[in-house]
């Protein structure tokens, strides 16, 4: 049998909540072409004169209301997972970030370094979903620091996992205690991506948005259809857990710009829940697997307080996946 190693990637994290650092790490961030897709000088004017520097200050501030003693929530329970993954795979398992610390590079050194024998190196991506702003972006970036490395491996990627069983029934699992109590609706809460980032992934150029329905029409654009393998995620789970249609629904959070996001927005309907008589509510997150700035401040800080200033009653953020000892298998399942 081949040598292996686990390669965990994950979106990445300030080094700390210094304004410099935030303002570092945004640089990055938003500078990648996969993130904002407008030509390379004006996105560095956009991002270097206004977005950076006026952002810097408000994102630190909200770091700070999750960090923890050990440092980045996200950075933690990666760190966490893929230790966990090496246990209970028995193989030698390392993590990199597509933005911040460690890098690709870093960590395939650190690889070849520790592992002179290794002939295979698995990609994992942290992202069940295909986008090109997350799931595409960090292969990529592991790819491009492969390529120029001296590496001996080879390097196999994980394809999205958005709706393999073991990652459905995990999902399903950390929601099953919290639908089995009191509640009056389930939201799956995404990450937003601009239409036009859905448009062109469309491998067969004349599919996605074109109808209502287009994402539950058989296609091969579906292979990179976020939208598409976002509500595949949603059904499978809500069928998993025997949830009514009309208790669950799904919202895209974390908007940047003006520019046609899918809808509708998690801050919209968040405050319009409870004029329909949903004061109860429940909300995951399916698109990350680990806590961070966006479920622990946007979604568990800022959504609730949206929500209960609107009328709620109750809200409940579920926690990511993190460390479940189901997800922790399927990623085993998956590499093997």
């Amino acid at each position: 049998m081949s040598k292996k190693v686990i390669l965990l990637a994950n979106l990445g994290s300030p080094d700390s909540t210094q304004t410099s650092d935030v303002r570092k790490y945004l640089r990055e961030f938003l500078m990648d072409e996969r993130v904002i897709d407008i030509p390379k000088v004006p996105r560095w004017l956009l991002v270097n004169g206004i977005i950076a520097p006026f952002r810097a200050p408000k994102s630190g501030a909200k770091y700070k209301s999750i960090w923890t003693d050990e440092g980045s929530p996200l950075i933690v329970l990666t760190e966490k997972l893929t230790r966990k993954v090496q246990e209970h795979s028995g193989m030698p398992t390392y993590m990199c970030m597509r933005y911040g610390n460690p890098t690709p590079e870093a960590a395939l050194s650190q690889i070849a370094e520790e592992h002179p024998d290794v002939e295979e190196v698995v990609l994992f991506p942290l992202y069940p979903h295909y986008a090109m702003s997350s799931y595409e972006t960090a292969v990529e970036h592991v790819k491009n620091s492969w390529e120029k490395g001296p590496w001996k491996f080879q390097l196999k990627v994980i394809a999205p996992y958005y709706n393999y069983p073991g990652y459905v029934k995990a999902l399903a699992e950390t929601i099953k205690p919290h639908v089995e109590a009191d509640y009056d609706h389930l939201l799956f809460s995404y990450h937003g991506v601009p239409e036009r980032h859905i448009l062109k992934g469309d491998i067969t150029g004349n599919h996605c948005l074109k109808s209502d329905d287009c994402c539950q029409k058989e296609s091969p654009a579906h292979q990179k259809c976020y939208r598409h393998q976002v509500f595949e995620t949603t059904r499978l789970v809500a069928e998993y857990l025997q949830i009514p249609s009309e208790k669950y629904s799904v919202s895209f959070q974390s908007r940047l710009g003006s520019d046609r996001w899918l809808g509708p927005a998690t801050a919209d309907v968040l405050e319009v829940f409870p004029t329909q008589g949903i004061t109860k509510l429940l909300v995951i997150t399916p698109a990350f697997v680990s806590d961070c700035l966006e479920t622990l401040e946007e979604i568990k800080i800022e959504g609730r307080e949206t929500f209960l200033e609107a009328g709620g009653e109750s809200f409940t953020a579920i926690p990511c996946l993190n460390l479940n000892d189901e997800w922790v298998e399927t990623i085993v399942e998956l590499v093997r």
